[in-house]
C-alpha cells in the first residue's frame, strides 16, 4: 500500500489551521462580540472558520480513498474538528499513521 504523503501533509496542515481558527473564534472573536460590542469579529472569523471546517470535512472524505486512511480515522477527524483542541489530537493520530506507512 502506497500512502499519498503529500495529501496527508496537506490534510494535517489544514487541520491545524482549522483548529487555530476555532480557538480564535472562541477565544478572541466571541469575547470581542459579547464584551466589547464588536459583532463583526464573529461574522468574519466565523465565516472563515465555517469554510475551513467544511474544507477539512471534504479533505477527510477524499483522504479515505486517496491517502488512504481508515474510515474510522476520517470520522474521528471530522468529530475532532467540532471541539476545541480536537484537531491537534487528530493531528497526532495522522502523524502516527504517516510514520507507519
Amino acid at each position: 500500500m502506497t500512502i499519498d504523503k503529500q495529501f496527508l501533509k496537506n490534510l494535517r496542515h489544514l487541520g491545524i489551521v482549522e483548529g487555530i481558527s476555532t480557538l480564535v473564534l472562541f477565544g478572541i472573536a466571541m469575547p470581542l462580540k459579547y464584551m466589547a460590542g464588536m459583532p463583526k469579529a464573529v461574522s468574519v472569523v466565523g465565516s472563515l472558520h465555517g469554510f475551513l471546517f467544511v474544507a477539512l470535512c471534504v479533505m477527510f472524505a477524499i483522504a479515505v480513498n486517496r491517502v488512504p486512511i481508515p474510515q474510522k480515522l476520517a470520522i474521528w477527524g471530522v468529530l475532532g474538528a467540532v471541539v476545541p483542541f480536537g484537531p491537534f489530537v487528530v493531528d497526532r493520530w495522522l502523524k502516527e499513521y504517516e510514520t507507519k506507512g
